[in-house]
């Protein structure tokens, strides 16, 4: 059975008799063609026929002594048929876990020893869960993003087991147009991120199958649908933005588009460095002091917004500020620019760009937003269950 657990269940046995002729003098076969013809195929199905309340992630046992499975067919009442193969037990068993709560059909088939051709089918149910585990993805499925965006699963549960994390991690499937080094690594009990060893490719599909049907995530927790979504990654959008020189010298492709002067946080509120990704956009944003605890400091509303991390550090438009835009720094820990670059970039960028700030004193903290590039590839890796890469 997956993940490491056992269920012993009842078995039904099909056994296919030979049938015996007839007459007044006896069988017509001597005996010793009788034997020659060896046993007859047994089959054996498990979970066995009527079983009520399955796990879903309990492999479904087809087995013959004496004689070869031919055909094994495993399908829902609408016949839906799962896909799944035999192992090197001979036991088959689905790729992913049944769904919770759907009877399914066994039907297999062997070819005995004796050359007969035996059959045998079994029906079961699979359990209702106690506790539903329900997730969201992102990006948006289609939608176009940049060579530094994430794949996040949220999870409704806490999922604080490692083994029940490696489930969770062994479910999810990814698939890429360029193949490369990518990993899924815990953010938190409730959400696992996937990002590539390097930026992504400009042009590369990504599509991710979450199979969390069926998949046990805790104790009576199951997940009860699979997710999936689809997304592209556009130009590789790279914007660098140095305390030094008070300037965001903004890459396409790896060539220079635009060199915008900036003013970065004031001393005692002073940005982030480190390698941020754009979150969010809005074309106006209320920034109220308040919601930081420092009533009365500030409240204005702001345009041309790109949000970079979760505590509401943002690259903006400031008019208020534009005799300080590079040569010093006078924000409480945003990006300032002038109207006219602000809308000029809000407009340039794509969700998941690169946005790296460097040279301040405030080092930018994992878990701030989507930051998987603020830990190293190793630190990245060393969170998944696991402990491993795909494509590697």
């Amino acid at each position: 059975m997956r993940n490491g657990g056992t269920i012993f269940v009842s078995t039904f046995t099909v056994v296919l008799l030979l049938a015996a002729g007839c007459s007044s003098g006896g069988s017509n076969t001597p005996p010793e063609k009788q034997q020659e013809r060896g046993p007859v195929a047994k089959l054996s199905i498990t979970p066995a026929d009527g079983t009520k309340k399955v796990a879903p992630d309990t492999g479904i046992g087809v087995k013959v002594t004496d004689g070869k499975v031919t055909k094994v067919t495993v399908a829902d009442a609408k016949g839906n048929e799962v896909s799944g193969s035999a192992g090197a037990d001979g036991t088959w068993r689905p790729r992913w876990p049944l769904k919770p709560s759907t009877a399914y059909t066994v039907s297999a088939q062997a070819t005995g020893t004796d050359g007969k051709q035996v059959t045998a089918q079994a029906k079961f149910t699979t359990l209702k869960p106690k506790r539903v585990l329900e997730t969201s993805m992102s990006p948006a499925n289609g939608e176009k993003v940049g060579v530094g965006m994430p794949v996040q699963l949220r999870l409704s549960q806490p999922v604080t087991e490692q083994n029940d994390r490696a489930a969770v991690e062994r479910s999810l499937e990814v698939q890429m147009s360029k193949p490369v080094e990518g990993a899924w690594s815990w953010v938190s009990n409730r959400e696992v991120m996937f990002r590539p060893r390097e930026y992504w490719p400009a042009g590369e599909k990504v599509t991710v199958v979450a199979h969390l049907s069926g998949l046990r995530a805790g104790r009576n927790l199951w997940g009860t649908k699979d997710h999936n979504l689809t997304f592209t990654v556009g130009p590789e959008h790279i914007t660098k933005i140095r305390n030094s020189t008070h300037q965001a010298v903004v890459r396409k492709n790896g060539k220079v588009v635009k060199t915008i002067p900036i003013s970065l946080g004031k001393p005692g509120d002073e940005s982030y460095s480190g390698i941020m990704i754009a979150q969010e956009k809005a074309a106006d944003v209320l920034m109220d002091s308040a919601t930081i605890g420092r009533p009365g400091e500030y409240y204005a509303h702001t345009k041309w917004n790109v949000r970079m991390t979760y505590s509401g550090t943002y690259f903006h438009a400031a008019p208020w500020s534009t005799d300080a835009q590079g040569s010093r720094n006078v924000t409480h820990g945003c990006v300032n620019a002038s109207s006219a670059n602000a809308r000029w970039f809000y407009k340039f960028t794509q969700l998941g760009d690169i946005i790296e700030i460097r040279g301040t004193k405030r080092k930018l903290q994992f878990g701030n937003g989507p930051t998987p590039w603020a830990k190293s590839w190793e630190e990245w890796v060393a969170g998944s269950a696991l402990n491993k890469s795909i494509n590697a």
